[in-house]
Parts: C-alpha cells; structure tokens; sequence
C-alpha cells in the first residue's frame, strides 16, 4: 500500500506544474510554500479561513444549520507554530504510553500533518466536528453528499487511505472550488488521483 501511495506521489511529482490557489497539494510529500499565509476572515468564533472561501464555508455551514443539523468547527486555519504543537502534544502522548520516540512519531504522522504538510496553514481546510453520539453521523452523512456543492471535498475519505496516507478523516474539508469538486464527488476519487 505504502509502495503504490509513494509511486502515485512520484508521478504527481514528474507532472507537476503551476496549479490554483485552490488546488496547491499539500502533503508529506509536497510541502507547503515557507513563509506563506493567507489573508484570513473570521467564520465562526475563534476560527478563521483563507479570505477566498469564507463565504462559501459560512453558506455551506448555514444550509446544514437550516437542515437542522448541529455543525461546529473545531479547527481551521492554523499558523505553523500552532500545527507544531498540535503534532508535538500528539507525539507526547504516544510517548507517554508508552511508544518509543520513533513509534510515536510515525503514527502521530498518521492522523496530524507534519508541520508546513498541513492543509490547515493554507487556511483551505475546515474540521467539522459536532457531538457525534447526537448529531455526527447524519452531519458527516449531509456533508458527504452536499459539500462539494459549496466547493468542498472530503480530503481523507475511508477507502483512499492507500493513496493520501492520511486515516480517514470524515471531519475534515478542503475547499477546492465548485468545479473540481464537483468532479471529484461524481468519480468518487480524491485530490491526488483528481491531480493525476
């Protein structure tokens, strides 16, 4: 699985040209650019995004609000600071129960971008994360069927952890725009086979 993930990543990295500000590949093999951050608006309180989606984000969490569904942010932009703690508490509780620093550090990997890998610090990529026991399973069902309207795709779907490297992550939205995203909920396929 790893082997394919890192041949398709190879691939992406032999085709690659300039893409949209809305389609930069952010990963663990494609860092983001050093020093960049993006013009921010504030969409819900104490959570911001990059100026370019905030209305489509506040539209998309207002039309679940109206279906009655309880949607809350628990992440959005992240400086690289913010994204180093975050991998660092993680790395420190692994260690904590026990892990080598090795261990700790490969499977915090899986679920927390390494630092400046984080779609997070582009201030594209919102974490949806309501009470799942009362309302999470019917607003990750509405988000999976209705975000790519609002320009978003669920980035780390379950049956392409082979190919991002990233657990599955029903929580996490990337915008992308209308068009691509569209595109990619009808093939059902994720940002780098889209990319491909």
């Amino acid at each position: 699985v790893e082997k394919k993930m890192y041949e398709l990543q190879d691939e992406l990295i032999d085709h690659s040209v300039e893409l949209p500000w809305n389609l930069v590949l952010v990963n663990n093999l494609h860092p983001m650019q050093e020093g960049y951050v993006p013009e921010l608006t504030e969409i819900q309180p104490g959570y911001s995004v990059d100026t370019r989606i905030a209305n489509a984000a506040r539209k998309m969490l207002a039309d679940a609000e109206k279906e009655g569904l309880h949607v809350e942010i628990c992440s959005a932009f992240r400086s690289v600071e913010r994204q180093e703690q975050v991998f660092g508490d993680s790395m420190k509780e692994r260690v904590k129960d026990g892990m080598s620093y090795w261990e700790a550090y490969e499977e915090t990997a899986l679920n927390v971008a390494i630092p400046g890998t984080s779609e997070h610090q582009l201030g594209i990529a919102v974490d949806i994360n309501p009470d799942y026991e009362k309302s999470g399973k019917e607003v990750y069902a509405w988000l999976a069927e209705n975000a790519h309207e609002y320009g978003f795709i669920n980035r780390y779907p379950e049956d392409k952890v082979h190919i991002t490297g990233i657990m599955n992550e029903p929580w996490h939205y990337r915008y992308v725009g209308e068009n691509a995203a569209k595109e990619m909920y009808e093939q059902r396929i994720c940002l780098e086979e889209y990319l491909k």
